[in-house]
């Protein structure tokens, strides 16, 4: 059965919605991509609701939705092409929210809970090759180049050398630079960790301050964009499109294959898996230990191309 406790079961699930995503926002501090990925997800649910329920859903409604209710939803999602991934990130969100709905508005409906996935198929990171790491931050700024090569560099530099998201590194500040010997990052859902800064890190984000043509204040963006506004994440991703195109680089090479190929090449030269989650800021050590699977995929796949008997 519901109960609906600190919100009238008439309340419009859309009102509750809204202030779901703002508790995201500012109680649990996920990132801006984050929130609006929540938000569509669950926003795109309530509308479906709309239709299969005759009419906006109301707390009193989700309260007493059924299992096939959820099932139907995945299923018209499916039918709109929607990958099995995607269909889990959208479970996932829904499920948030019918937990903050339980906690929140007691709206209690564990029926929700007995719903299944997609099964998703096991996938490894792919990181970018040692190689290939050192290629693109070769390219990325050459001799005599401008500030804005000088700072996509920067950036890309502190993917691979720290194993920084990208919203990560976006999110420093003129007040933390000149980079440190470790540098405290909060990464994904508030959560802090403490990250050590390489030389060519601080090298390269000096370089470009000094390019920079606008006044990095404290509280300012460090890196900016072409105007001087805060630097877009699409920035980065669309140089690095550039950089695979001329490298002739996998079309796994994106910006967050730089963070995966620090895990790896860390783990490569015999860094501990439980040091490289704390870098990472991972929650889970099975998450980080995909990166072990990685190695020793690779080895096997040296084995069977080079031993004779292979």
């Amino acid at each position: 059965m519901s109960l609906i406790r600190d919100t009238g079961a008439s309340t419009p699930a859309l009102e509750a919605s809204a202030r779901w995503v703002d508790y995201l926002a500012t109680e649990r501090r996920f990132s801006p991509a984050s929130v609006s990925a929540y938000r569509r997800d669950v926003l795109q649910f309530l509308e479906f609701l709309t239709g299969h329920l005759g009419g906006a859903p109301t707390l009193g409604d989700l309260g007493v939705l059924e299992p096939q209710d959820l099932r139907a939803y995945l299923a018209h999602r499916a039918e709109d092409g929607l990958v099995a991934r995607s269909r889990m990130r959208a479970l996932a969100a829904i499920r948030a929210f019918f937990q903050w709905l339980e906690r929140r508005c007691g709206v209690v409906n564990a029926r929700i809970k007995l719903v299944r996935g997609p099964r998703l198929r096991a996938t490894l990171p792919r990181p970018v090759s040692e190689t290939d790491a050192r290629a693109m931050l070769d390219v990325a700024a050459p001799e005599n180049a401008g500030w804005i090569a000088a700072r996509d560099a920067a950036v890309l530099t502190l993917l691979y050398a720290a194993g920084l998201r990208i919203s990560e590194a976006l999110s420093l500040k003129g007040r933390d630079r000149p980079l440190p010997r470790t540098l405290r990052i909060t990464g994904k859902g508030g959560k802090e960790r403490i990250v050590p800064i390489l030389d060519a890190a601080r090298d390269a984000v000096e370089r470009y301050a000094a390019l920079c043509p606008f006044a990095l204040d404290r509280d300012a963006p460090l890196f900016r964009g072409a105007r001087g506004g805060e630097l877009s994440p699409r920035i980065i991703q669309e140089r690095v499109a550039q950089l695979r195109a001329r490298l002739s680089l996998p079309e796994s090479t994106t910006p967050h294959a730089l963070r995966h190929a620090f895990a790896t090449h860390l783990l490569a030269y015999g860094g501990d898996l439980r040091v490289i989650q704390e870098l990472l800021g991972h929650e889970s050590l099975s998450t980080t230990q995909k990166y072990a699977d990685v190695e020793a995929a690779r080895v096997f796949d040296a084995y069977r191309s080079a031993h004779p008997r292979a």
